[in-house]
């Protein structure tokens, strides 16, 4: 469930998409700097995201620097350096990411995954006790989702996209540091925010991989929930097409409602976009290319 929440780059401005190369480059280095260089295969936009808007909420000022990135070693990239927003996105990149790790071995008994699983568990040492705090409680809604999908004792998608919803809400309303202005109030919105995001991840994800999950008779919550008459992908998606649109839709206005609900001191524009264009572009990308795989979520900018 990574690297969906990404800007739309043809109606960036150039300072803009700059300034979001920097948030990206900029989580790669506080991995590498706070974990080692392996996590950074854990890179991804959806964190890039969380940087962007925490960073937004913050009081401290940016610290931009020039590092030679290994990956283009003739120029050297601006990145944010010592940045609580990415230092928190590190350590969530990484959670998440091993937790996703061990879902590809439970679903597909993948070989790789349980390797690189093994290579990235020490790493979650390096938490701090906030972020294993938050781990824990990320451990604890992946759980729930497990069950539920594992069970499959869930009659609506509002039910299965629930634990996840949760989780990304927890991981905005619970920041461990300081927020301008913070109040409940503030971290009530980052949760809605967050649980609007989540949803809209869980609901993507599945739409993304229902061709491939039918045609290799693998559990699909959108195929179990709609498709009871057992029809091949091309007429199932026609029919469902309409419902899942609407439910992508509202969660997308709920996403744009609570980020309005923010005071953003900075990265608006940014935002916005991802908000507004990037969610829908992604959305129709997916149903539009359904044979597309989902290797392309994590490209280097």
């Amino acid at each position: 469930m990574f690297g969906y929440v990404t800007p739309l780059k043809a109606e960036m401005k150039v300072k803009d998409f700059a300034r979001f190369k920097c948030y990206y480059c900029g989580l790669c280095c506080h991995i590498k700097n706070e974990f080692g260089n392996l996590p950074r295969m854990a890179l991804n936009y959806d964190m890039t995201f969380l940087g962007l808007l925490l960073d937004a909420l913050i009081p401290e000022e940016l610290e931009v620097s020039k590092y030679r990135c290994s990956l283009h070693p003739t120029e050297k990239k601006a990145v944010i350096v010592n940045n609580k927003a990415l230092s928190y996105a590190a350590a969530m990149n990484i959670s998440l990411f091993y937790y996703k790790l061990l879902d590809d071995v439970n679903d597909d008994k993948n070989i790789k995954s349980k390797f690189f699983s093994i290579l990235l568990s020490p790493y979650k040492r390096k938490f701090s006790s906030s972020v294993i705090n938050i781990n824990d409680k990320i451990m604890e809604s992946l759980n729930k989702l497990s069950t539920l999908e594992n069970t499959k004792s869930f009659a609506s998608i509002d039910e299965i996209c629930d634990p996840f919803s949760d989780l990304v809400g927890i991981i905005l309303r619970d920041y461990p540091f300081e927020l301008i202005n913070d109040s409940p109030e503030l971290r009530n919105t980052l949760y809605s925010l967050g649980y609007s995001i989540g949803k809209w991840i869980y609901l993507i994800d599945a739409l993304d991989d229902l061709k491939s999950d039918m045609e290799k008779g693998k559990f699909n919550p959108i195929d179990f929930l709609y498709n009871k008459d057992a029809l091949i992908y091309d007429k199932f998606i026609g029919l469902i097409k309409s419902k899942i649109e609407f439910t992508i839709l509202n969660c997308g206005y709920s996403c744009k409602e609570n980020l309005e609900r923010l005071k953003l001191r900075r990265n608006e524009d940014i935002l916005y976009n991802i908000i507004e264009l990037g969610l829908m572009d992604k959305y129709n990308n997916i149903i539009n290319h359904p044979e597309t795989t989902n290797e392309t979520k994590r490209r280097d900018l």
